[in-house]
């Protein structure tokens, strides 16, 4: 199965002069596939990003997220989509610090407002143990180490049981131990939990661990 499809994706940046950022984009993700997206600065990767993910909708093609066509759909509509179905993992963890690491995790799922807030809490300590975080549930999130930090903004991604992960430069701003550490908690949730990933990323020695390299340039893909 198809968790995400994107279908002659096509992206223009109208103005003076159009620029068209992104030229007939064609793959598809299955389920419990890591995938990492490579390519130089400017090539088009986040642009793609931001539309796969369903923040950008002006675009022209079709995306579909678990077979079902979401290009065209209600802003209220992609809002969910993108709670329910997808996770996040950006380059900077972008963690509210007054809070604590729990009640960071536990953000996404009180927003989608399908359980109860003890049903969240008892999920959000669930997946803050499954990367060997719990110990640290009650601290600030202002309160730990960066590679920390980004293990807790995984645990967030993953409060809502997603159908794909998807990450931007998720460790372009570890050290290259905690950058293992990152690959390596995302290739168990891969392989344990059937978890779909597709990573931007700039680091060779990390797209080359995945079962998958898309490589673009010129807002083509060039290679997959």
């Amino acid at each position: 199965m198809n968790v995400l499809e994107a279908k002659n994706i096509n992206k223009f940046f109208r103005g003076a002069v159009d620029f068209q950022a992104l030229k007939n984009i064609n793959f598809s993700i299955k389920k419990g596939e890591f995938t990492s997206i490579m390519g130089k600065s400017g090539c088009g990767k986040s642009t793609l990003l931001y539309i796969l993910s369903t923040m950008d909708t002006d675009y022209e093609g079709e995306l579909y997220i678990n077979e079902e066509k979401i290009t065209g759909k209600t802003s209220n509509e992609l809002a969910y989509i993108r709670n329910k179905h997808i996770g996040f993992v950006f380059q900077f963890h972008y963690l509210l610090p007054e809070f604590s690491i729990l009640e960071n995790v536990m953000l996404p799922a009180k927003k989608l407002g399908e359980k109860s807030l003890q049903e969240i809490e008892h999920d959000a300590i669930e997946k803050l143990k499954l990367l060997h975080i719990d110990d640290q549930a009650l601290k600030l999130a202002s309160q730990i180490s960066g590679g920390q930090k980004q293990r807790v903004a995984i645990a967030r991604a993953l409060i809502n049981n997603p159908t794909i992960i998807m990450g931007d430069e998720p460790t372009g701003n570890l050290d290259s131990h905690n950058a293992d550490n990152v690959f390596n908690i995302f290739e168990e949730l891969c392989h344990e939990q059937k978890l779909s990933l597709l990573i931007v990323t700039h680091d060779k020695e990390f797209a080359d661990k995945t079962d998958r390299i898309i490589e673009m340039g010129d807002g083509m893909i060039i290679r997959q």
